[in-house]
């Protein structure tokens, strides 16, 4: 029995390989397996009836066969031949479908299932692919920077572990970049590990770059082919600097140049638009034809109005390139004539000019006490109302900071002939005619000066709760007003006070009094010290409330009252001054004649005596 079965054995084998040099198989059937998966083969064979076993083979570059698989249809076993790519990755299933683990690039064969009868032999073959994604492309070894109208390698780009290999694109802006004499070279070259059989795919880019492509992002992609078809990934993009020489330069003014005062620091600022911009500049000052050489700041510092001109700037290794700016230092001078204290006498006149010298036009502004003006002050005829500060500013409204003020404190006083009365004057100077006009006006020139003048007042309130006290005071500079309890010597500080207008305020309280009290109010200021009581009665006590204090209409009339009789006064002076020089004149030519007369009448009687002498002697 064991000789009949070892020729039917050899029999098979020998049916095995005939049937597969001479009987053609069924069409090729492809298998796409990604690197490191699982391929899955199936059998894509019937099963016969009288199957006996199943086989797997693969064929050699030579087409040699090299069995890998053995399934017996009886025993249900399976035998897996000695290759050593194939240890421990092989798996042949009941339906004689075969698998291998962790899918290489050694892997793509033609794989061939066999299923053996004993009269028959049928194939089935298979061609297994495997594809390895590549890693996704980058750009390596970029250039710092980029020259202009250069052609400059940019960089590579480089994409590893693909299968089979892959290809490379270069983009700009996200336009593909093709090949160009003398302005896009590109260099394409792969490399296959001996051991993984993976590919690495590098491009290197030469690029001659312009002014267009600042800030231009340029990118690059491998193309590759996967189990499922074609597929692309693309890098990161790069940016790369540009650098261009200067075409223009520019020159700035810190702070704006409109705005530049005497006493400002003025920097010079040099700019060229190429890239890396210049670091030195040369700079030109009006009047000076040499530039000097400094990095692109140039400061002068505490400018002068003669510092106005045109300012320039150039590059060092090519003057001809310049730029220039016109710089204006703006200056606001005032004078202010008279200035300072000045004190004058009422009815003086008094010349006031605020002479502007500035850059441009400028704003002036009169104001007296803090109240603005309407006009500038002038002065024909000093009043007494005229007195008080007076501040003249100036500003350039444009420029910031720029403005000046002077200012000029007017002290208006009375003649020093007027500070007796004129009753006193005309008792002393002319009697009769002139008493009653004397006695009767008793004029004090005292109310037209800078002392104080006080007028007190006092009203009940409605309610009978309270009274109100008033000091009313007159005078320049302003005085001072304290309250005082007369008796106790109690100073009262709980006031209000009007504001301070042509010389006059007032100074209020109120106060509710359970007896009788004098209250005592007092002005002073550089000129005088002047006082005035009023007595106030208690609360329960009621008394007749004094008017308040005239008002400045009326003041105003009074005042052309006493100018009236001033001049009525002094004509009758001026008249009585004649009057008494004329009397005088007569009674000096009166003597003189009577002097004459006695001596005629005296040698009269002289002779008269010396011819009764002669008679008697005679006789």
């Amino acid at each position: 029995m064991a000789s009949k079965a070892a020729p039917s054995c050899r029999l098979v084998f020998c049916l095995l390989i005939s049937a597969a040099a001479l009987r053609p198989g069924l069409g090729l059937y492809t298998v796409n397996s990604a690197y490191g998966d699982n391929i899955i083969m199936p059998c894509r064979l019937d099963v016969p009836q009288n199957l006996m076993f199943g086989k797997w083979k693969y064929e050699k570059p030579d087409g040699s066969p090299v069995f890998i698989a053995f399934r017996s249809s009886t025993k249900k076993s399976v035998q897996y031949d000695d290759v050593p790519e194939y240890k421990n990755r092989l798996s042949l299933s009941e339906n004689y479908t075969l698998s291998i683990s962790n899918a290489k690039i050694s892997d793509e064969k033609r794989f061939v299932c066999m299923l053996v009868t004993e009269d028959n032999v049928f194939e089935a073959p298979t061609v297994v692919k495997v594809f390895k994604q590549p890693s996704k492309p980058e750009i390596v070894s970029k250039a710092p920077f980029l020259e202009t109208e250069k052609l400059k390698k940019l960089g590579e780009c480089i994409s590893k572990d693909s299968y089979p290999d892959g290809n490379i694109t270069w983009y700009r802006n996200g336009k593909v970049l093709q090949p160009l004499e003398e302005a896009v070279v590109i260099i394409f070259k792969k490399q296959m590990d001996p051991v993984t059989q993976l590919y690495t795919m590098t491009s290197s880019l030469e690029y001659k770059t312009t002014k267009a492509d600042i800030q231009m992002p340029f990118t690059c992609s491998v193309t590759y082919y996967g189990p499922s078809g074609q597929k692309t990934v693309y890098s990161e993009q790069a940016i790369f600097d540009i650098y261009y020489p200067t075409e223009q330069v520019t020159i700035q003014v810190l702070p704006p140049k409109n705005a530049i005062k005497e006493g400002d620091n003025i920097t010079l600022k040099c700019l060229g638009n190429g890239n890396p911009p210049p670091e030195e500049f040369l700079f030109y000052l009006p009047g000076q034809p040499e530039g000097i050489r400094s990095s692109n700041t140039y400061t002068l510092t505490d400018v002068r109005r003669n510092a106005t001109g045109d300012y320039k700037c150039s590059l060092i290794d090519k003057k001809s390139m310049i730029a220039s700016t016109t710089i204006t230092v703006h200056y606001l001078d005032l004078s202010l004539n008279p200035s300072g204290e000045v004190t004058k006498q009422i009815g003086d006149a008094l010349p006031v000019s605020c002479t502007i010298s500035a850059s441009r036009n400028a704003t002036v502004v009169w104001m007296k006490d803090n109240v603005r003006l309407r006009s500038s002050p002038s002065f024909s005829s000093l009043h007494y109302q005229d007195a008080g500060n007076y501040v003249c500013e100036t500003a350039l409204q444009e420029v910031e900071g720029l403005k000046k003020r002077e200012s000029l404190t007017l002290i208006v006083e009375g003649n020093k002939i007027y500070e007796y009365h004129f009753k006193f004057f005309f008792e002393n100077l002319i009697s009769g005619f002139f008493y009653d006009l004397g006695s009767t006006s008793y004029f004090n020139c005292n109310d037209i000066v800078g002392k104080p003048q006080i007028k007190m007042t006092k009203k009940t309130d409605p309610s009978g709760l309270s009274k109100t006290i008033i000091c009313h005071v007159e005078g320049f500079p302003k005085p001072a007003i304290q309250w005082t309890i007369t008796g106790s010597g109690s100073v009262i500080n709980q006031t209000e006070e009007s504001p301070y207008i042509n010389g006059r305020y007032y100074s209020k309280i109120i106060i509710s009094p359970e007896e009788n009290v004098t209250l005592t109010c007092t002005a002073e200021n550089q000129l005088e010290r002047t006082v005035n009581s009023l007595n106030v009665s208690a609360i329960s006590i009621p008394e007749h409330d004094e008017a308040d204090e005239i008002s400045d209409e009326n003041k105003e009339k009074v005042n052309d009252q006493a100018k009236l009789i001033v001049g009525i006064v002094v004509g009758l002076l001026l008249a009585a001054l004649v009057a008494g020089v004329v009397y005088w004149l007569y009674m000096k030519k009166s003597k003189t004649a009577s002097k004459h007369v006695n001596k005629d009448l005296g040698n009269l009687e002289e002779n008269k005596k010396l011819e009764e002498n002669n008679h008697k002697t005679e006789a």
